[in-house]
Parts: structure tokens; C-alpha cells; sequence
């Protein structure tokens, strides 16, 4: 799913003409007839396809990438979510959501699964490219789903064991990828507080 700009979205809800609707009609009578086989092959050509697809059956059918899978997975949903066409700069161009909420569930996976140094590694590559999205996108309308992700790790890193001088060390690193200077801003800045006075004890 790619969030579009307001005059897009108010299109898309408004009634579909009948031709689209006969032609849904069709297919759902198309697809009633085939078996339960012919469209699990049809439905994995179409996802191969489309890793946007993949994650909406993802979420769909609440389907768990396995652990060992689960930052490479990351990794690439990142990617997607912070993609776009440079000839788009400057204007508010659709992004994939559908990636950030992701991004967002695989962050909250590994910190239960005890991988808190993985998503504070991933969150640097989100910070970067997420950024520099939102730097190029004419009203930086990502910048939310970008910061719902990062909350997540900043909100395990306030209550972690991990030693506090490698926590100040990546809110200085989060700071310096911030390429528009107020991604979870002031949250990196009041870690880092926290911190700082126990590194240097």
C-alpha cells in the first residue's frame, strides 16, 4: 500500500465507475471457479513480483518472518520504505506505508527477541535514508511513519542494560544521519542526557 497525496486519496474513495465494478464482478466469478491450488500458484507469481504484496499478505494473514530471516528482512523493507524517484523531488510523492508498518512490527520483534544492537543498527539506515526522504519530499509527510519506527528502539533503549557510553555513542551517530535535524530530535537529545551523566561516572 503507497500513501498518496490528500487530491489522490479523495479520488480513490470516491465510487468506483461501473466498469470497474463489472470487471471485479468478473473476476471474482473467474477466480470462483479455479481450485484452491491454481490460486495459491497464481497468488505466489503475483507476490514475487511485488514485495509490497508479499507484506500485505504478511499482515493479512499475520504471518511471522522467522528470526533468523528477520533482519535481512528489516533491512529490506527499509529499503522499500524510504524509496522513491529522485525526479519526484519536491513534491509529495507516494511512499510504500505499507513498508514502514513493517519495519516498525520487525523493530518491536527484535527487541522481544533479544536483539536490541540489531534494530539500533538497522535504526542508523532508517534515520539515513528516511531523512533524506523526507528532506526531498516537498511537505515530508513520512517524517511521522519514520519517527513511529524509531520510537520503538528509543523507547527499549530507556530501560536496556546495554553500557550507557554505546547508547550515547548512537544518539550522537542518529543525530549526525539526521539530515533535516528534527527526526525524534529531541528525544535522541534527552537519551543522550540520561546517558551521558552515568558514561561519565
Amino acid at each position: 500500500m503507497r500513501r498518496r497525496r490528500s487530491s489522490e486519496r479523495a479520488m480513490a474513495g470516491a465510487m468506483p465507475p461501473p466498469a470497474v465494478e463489472m470487471s471485479l464482478d468478473g473476476l471474482r466469478k473467474a477466480l470462483a471457479k479455479r481450485t484452491k491450488a491454481e490460486l495459491v500458484d497464481a497468488l505466489m507469481e503475483i507476490a514475487e513480483d511485488d514485495r509490497r504484496i508479499v507484506r500485505q499478505l504478511e499482515s493479512r494473514f499475520e504471518l511471522h518472518v522467522p528470526s533468523k530471516e528477520l533482519v535481512a528482512a528489516t533491512r529490506q523493507a527499509i529499503v522499500d520504505a524510504t524509496d522513491f524517484d529522485e525526479r519526484d523531488a519536491n513534491y509529495n510523492f507516494s511512499y510504500d506505508y505499507a513498508a514502514y508498518e513493517t519495519v516498525k512490527r520487525n523493530f518491536g520483534r527484535l527487541i522481544q527477541e533479544g536483539h536490541l544492537r540489531a534494530a539500533m543498527e538497522l535504526s542508523l539506515l532508517l534515520m539515513s535514508d528516511g531523512s533524506y526522504q523526507v528532506e526531498m519530499s516537498d511537505e515530508g509527510l513520512m517524517s511521522e511513519d519514520v519517527e513511529k519506527c524509531l520510537k520503538i528502539v528509543l523507547k527499549a533503549l530507556k530501560k536496556c542494560d546495554l553500557p550507557p557510553k554505546d547508547i550515547v555513542q548512537w544518539c550522537d551517530a542518529m543525530i549526525k544521519k539526521d539530515r533535516v535535524g528534527f527526526i525524534c530530535d529531541d528525544e535522541l537529545r534527552a537519551l543522550k542526557r540520561r546517558f551521558g551523566a552515568s558514561a561519565s561516572t
